[in-house]
């Protein structure tokens, strides 16, 4: 597979710094945003230390004016992005009838309105250069819902309304567009939650266990190469037959 410059949001978390290693061992050349220079700068030596190069660009997502000079600062550094990973994210949970404006408006910002702010940028690119790869990254709790997440939820889902649109208006250009739903992964943030919550929420997957953020890493891999270039509009679930919708 030739090499592609790559973009991937939130990669500094534990999902995204999976997709960003996979991405990197399959030959691209790999780029992240950050918002603290401090933590992205300690991250990235950490990736170097690795043997993984990643450019780093400072901004905020969820701004459409952070977004496109992040991605002109990627282009600057090591070129026009070939494929994009929507992967930021964050949770402000309250159940709705509770729950502020500020809350919802942080998770509808940061989560859906950024695929716009981030892929605006990259898409006549990949529409002039006839190829590109676009992937989202959604959550099983936009495909059933969860209590106390409205705003997750709602932002998840419409990530999926945006890819299946997206992939309609560019396909004849080469370009594909999809998403993938994780389920319940062990990252830092679940291992947080308590011992006796997690052991409710494994009861409820049939493998029995947490996903990894490896996994997510392969599945987001698999739209990449050539020969996936039919595949399109697709929501590609990782949740440990949780839940299992058509």
């Amino acid at each position: 597979m030739q090499a592609r410059v790559a973009l991937v949001t939130g990669g500094t978390g534990g999902i995204g710094t999976s997709i960003v290693k996979r991405l990197a061992d399959m030959g691209h050349k790999v780029a992240t945003n950050f918002r603290d220079e401090a933590r992205g700068r300690a991250w990235q030596d950490k990736m170097k230390a690795e043997g993984i190069d990643v450019a780093l660009a400072q901004g905020d997502v969820s701004s459409p004016e952070q977004a496109e000079a992040l991605v002109r600062e990627v282009e600057r550094q090591i070129g026009p992005v070939d494929i994009l990973v929507n992967n930021a994210g964050i949770t402000r949970d309250s159940t709705f009838h509770k729950m502020s404006a500020q809350q919802w408006n942080d998770v509808i910002c940061t989560n859906l309105n950024s695929c716009f702010n981030v892929t605006r940028p990259v898409i006549e690119g990949m529409r002039e250069r006839k190829w590109g790869r676009i992937v989202q990254i959604s959550s099983i709790n936009g495909q059933k819902g969860q209590y106390g997440q409205a705003n997750y939820a709602a932002a998840k889902a419409g990530m999926h309304g945006f890819t299946i649109s997206l992939a309609q208006e560019n396909a004849k250009f080469g370009i594909t567009v999809n998403t993938v739903s994780p389920g319940y992964i062990g990252t830092d943030m679940v291992m947080a939650v308590p011992e006796e919550v997690r052991n409710k929420i494994v009861a409820q997957i049939p493998t029995g266990r947490l996903g990894t953020p490896e996994e997510i890493a392969y599945a987001v891999s698999f739209f990449m190469p050539d020969e996936a270039g039919w595949i399109t509009g697709a929501n590609l679930s990782a949740n440990g037959g949780q839940y299992m919708g058509w």
